[in-house]
């Protein structure tokens, strides 16, 4: 008989999800503020979804050793300071033609969270699984949280008159910056401390799940090592979205798309990790962690871009303009309708996920279509 070769594993320096960012960084250090043919563009998008990919893989590694919430807490902050630090470049180098920039991508962000993330993991769950359950009290603190952060940042300057236009004055922009700040610090100390539990994957039965697929969780090494690489990853995922707007700013152009659209294109891109982690968190029948990513990465991405907005608008020379229109604040207010209908119950079959979905296509369709 031939003696049978066994194939040694390769060492971890070597694995692709090692290797992606690593190449993601070196590919965004050689093409940073350079102009790219489209042969290029279309070889920085590649690596761009390698990087993505290679996110998602690390974020789970953390949040398989740290456990729920605090896995799903690790990955929405992580990319919501990274994507402040690309609309603050953006804004920087972009004058007054990015005065609307700050709230075209938060609220996208906000749109695709609540409806895009929400409804896809919903969809993906009960088709799987029939009715998925979570836990409604924690979850229902989470909406109530996104949504008075939505109002006071981006509804109330519609309607303020203290300075002319959708925009806050100086005081009132420092007070929503505040009491953003207070509003996510509160609801993480909820989430992490005082309730955790309201946050845990439940059973049908209304029990907490505790075995996380039965595999054993990773070193502390390992759980480092992945960290690292996420933050590695995820400053390329960002990075190389900066090298791409040019030629999507272009493409936005050539479509005939409004402007910002360009906004939209921004938030989809650096919501992909999240996106790709909830639905698979949604399919192992984890939902309440796919919930935690969705209003989890909405409440950062309000609770954090704004303050830091506010504190840059010290040296930014344009005008800011937060305030929604009129189409945004209607849907808005269908969102948080129809997220409270669905967080109630504490379950949710499919139709949930198509109602969401809508209202994400609806928001797609009316921002190319004004």
């Amino acid at each position: 008989m031939t003696p049978q070769v066994r194939r040694r594993p390769l060492p971890a320096a070597l694995t692709w999800t090692t290797a992606v960012p690593v190449l993601a960084l070196l590919v965004l250090a050689l093409t940073w503020g350079r102009y790219l043919p489209a042969v290029l563009s279309v070889l920085v998008a590649v690596v761009l979804v390698g990087a993505v990919l290679a996110a998602v893989h690390h974020a789970e590694v953390v949040a398989h050793r740290v456990g729920e919430p605090y896995g799903s807490l690790v990955l929405a902050v992580a990319v919501t300071i990274i994507e402040v630090a690309l609309i603050v470049t953006l804004m920087i180098s972009g004058g007054d033609d990015t005065a609307t920039l700050a709230r075209d991508t938060v609220f996208a962000a906000v749109m695709i969270t609540c409806n895009g993330i929400l409804g896809l993991s919903i969809l993906l769950g009960a088709l799987r699984h029939g009715t998925v359950s979570f836990n409604a009290e924690g979850t229902g603190a989470a909406l109530a949280t996104v949504t008075t952060l939505a109002v006071l940042s981006l509804v109330l300057p519609t309607f303020t008159t203290a300075a002319s236009g959708p925009q806050f004055s100086p005081g009132q922009l420092a007070f929503a910056a505040v009491a953003s700040l207070v509003l996510y610090g509160a609801f993480v100390l909820t989430q992490t401390v005082r309730h955790r539990d309201f946050f845990l994957p439940v059973a049908a039965d209304g029990g907490v799940l505790t075995d996380d697929d039965h595999a054993d969780p990773p070193s502390a090494r390992a759980a480092l090592t992945s960290l690292g690489l996420l933050v590695v990853a995820l400053v390329a995922v960002v990075g190389l979205a900066k090298v791409e707007s040019p030629a999507i700013e272009a493409a936005v152009a050539a479509a005939g798309f409004p402007q910002s659209f360009v906004g939209v294109v921004i938030a989809l891109l650096v919501l992909l990790p999240e996106s790709i982690a909830a639905a698979k968190s949604a399919r192992r029948n984890r939902l309440q962690t796919s919930l935690n990513l969705a209003f989890g990465s909405a409440m950062a991405s309000i609770g954090l871009t704004i303050p830091a907005i506010a504190l840059a608008t010290i040296w930014l020379d344009g005008p800011l303009l937060l305030g929604l229109g009129s189409t945004q604040v209607v849907l808005l207010g269908v969102t948080v309708v129809a997220a409270v209908l669905t967080v109630v119950p504490g379950r949710a079959t499919r139709l949930q996920g198509v109602v969401h979905l809508a209202l994400l296509a609806s928001f797609v369709f009316l921002a190319v279509n004004p």
